[in-house]
């Protein structure tokens, strides 16, 4: 068990230094208002999300000290509704030599009443090399104590692994879906056992790019998460390096599942296709946790990696990107639905619209609007820089690109359209389409005196809108 290096000690005391500068974090141009977004720096991957003793704790990636992908903390909030939340003292540093370069993703689990953080502790050299330790923190009330590594680099892979995601199972063994990429440069997922959380073995590659039915899938599959839903394991996975077909993996890196059964013993997962969570711009990198009530819920970055990061204009006010909504998935068959959390219903305060009476209305900063009784095509227009369009064949997504200026478009295949329930706040959109059965999620930068949104439609469907509370308070500390 490790006290508080020095190292450790100078870090934490410079980014108190930069959080004592950050002021009006709130009235900042594009600041979401019911979203996570960084006080100051980088957000990227949720980790270590868990609900434990009666509280949500959601952990992420942070770079406070640049709006680039540098070195990696993990800042950490807490909640007990998923609306109101407490931020809490940064919970890793990147301090020792098992983590020079970064404390990249991970997970949390309960084991004897303790919260335990599995996190990987990435490590560069000067020849352009790197490796990676899997790590163990406890965290306690008043502190985090890092007990260091537990798992090595696998022999047969490159330096690319990473993201454990640890969890235990009805045979009471703790298991290990790892991020990994081997020396053919294949993505995988490589399958661990432990029977104490803390001495694990390797089970085999349970999914991967050439591996099972698949043939070549991405050179690299981050962020893993297993679960049993609707008695079927889904396996969340970030292939990357997948090329265009038709209307799928248009983004840069790509977020989906595949659905199947895990045999625990063998390590052999039996799986059908590949199946993307989110088909609008900014949805990677997921997390799930199931919380007291049996509920699988997740949380996602609004955001890619390398795609128009050095391009987005909140750079300047010293932040870039932000978590999405809290959301439960619903196993449908081999499929995934996902709704907002049944909570964010609290951040409702007025019925600003109850029907449509023109087709141009005024939109507030923050606010979810509900779309009812859809009987035929038609485009929502959201502050001259997004639109949301059914054709009767197609539901689209299109964004003006903030760096290109030019229009951009994503759609999914969609016959009818029931309801839509959207999330507009400040700068994101995340929207769910037939019960959740279609989510497109997107960030977007439209002019802050452009508040004005369209219906357009030969027969209007039923629309509300009400603003949203703020649901995030920042309370900045060291």
């Amino acid at each position: 068990m490790s006290t508080v290096s020095t190292k450790e000690g100078q870090l934490r005391k410079q980014l108190a230094d930069v959080l004592n500068q950050e002021h009006h974090a709130g009235c900042q141009p594009w600041r979401p208002v019911f979203h996570l977004s960084p006080s100051v720096g980088l957000l990227n991957d949720p980790n270590g999300f868990i609900h434990y003793q009666g509280r949500y704790h959601l952990f992420y990636q942070w770079n406070p000290f640049a709006c680039g992908h540098g070195p990696k903390f993990w800042g950490h909030v807490s909640s007990e509704n998923l609306c109101d939340w407490q931020e809490h003292s940064v919970a890793l540093v990147p301090s020792e030599d098992y983590e020079s370069h970064g404390c990249y993703s991970g997970s949390a689990i309960e084991r004897e009443g303790a919260l335990l953080l599995f996190y990987t502790g990435n490590v560069k050299f000067s020849d352009g090399g790197r490796t990676a330790w899997q790590c163990v923190a406890e965290v306690t009330d008043d502190e985090v104590l890092k007990k260091g590594p537990v798992l090595g680099l696998p022999k047969g892979y490159t330096g690319h692994v990473r993201d454990p995601k640890v969890w235990q199972h009805s045979d009471g063994c703790w298991y290990m879906v790892l991020a990994a990429q081997d020396r053919q440069m294949q993505g995988k997922v490589l399958l661990y056992r432990s029977r104490d959380a803390f001495d694990w073995h390797l089970v085999g590659e349970m999914a991967g790019s050439q591996t099972g039915s698949l043939g070549d899938f991405g050179y690299m599959w981050e962020c893993p998460d297993l679960f049993l839903l609707g008695g079927k394991d889904f396996l969340l996975v970030c292939p990357q390096g997948l090329e265009p077909e038709g209307d799928k993996y248009q983004n840069l890196f790509q977020c989906g599942y595949f659905s199947g059964q895990l045999d625990y013993q063998s390590g052999t997962y039996s799986h059908g296709e590949f199946t993307e969570l989110d088909a609008g711009f900014d949805f990677y990198a997921p997390q799930t946790t199931e919380d007291a009530s049996g509920r699988r819920l997740i949380y996602g970055w609004l955001g890619l990696p390398d795609e128009n990061e050095s391009s987005h204009p909140t750079i300047e006010h010293g932040w870039i990107h932000c978590m999405s909504i809290p959301r439960e998935l619903i196993a449908d068959g081999n499929r995934l639905k996902q709704r907002p959390a049944r909570e964010l219903m609290n951040l409702r305060q007025e019925l600003v619209i109850d029907s449509l009476t023109s087709e141009t209305f005024t939109v507030p900063e923050a606010c979810e609007l509900l779309i009812n009784s859809v009987k035929a095509p038609f485009a929502l227009h959201f502050r001259e820089a997004a639109e949301l369009a059914w054709d009767g064949e197609f539901i689209s997504l299109s964004r003006l690109n903030w760096r290109t200026g030019q229009w951009e478009h994503r759609r999914h295949a969609c016959k009818s359209v029931n309801d839509i329930r959207l999330f507009h706040d400040s700068s994101t959109l995340e929207i769910f389409i037939n019960d959740g059965s279609i989510v497109m999620s997107s960030r977007f930068f439209p002019e802050k005196n452009h508040q004005v949104c369209k219906y357009l439609s030969d027969i209007p469907g039923y629309l509300q809108v009400w603003s949203m509370r703020p649901s995030w308070l920042f309370q900045e500390r060291g």
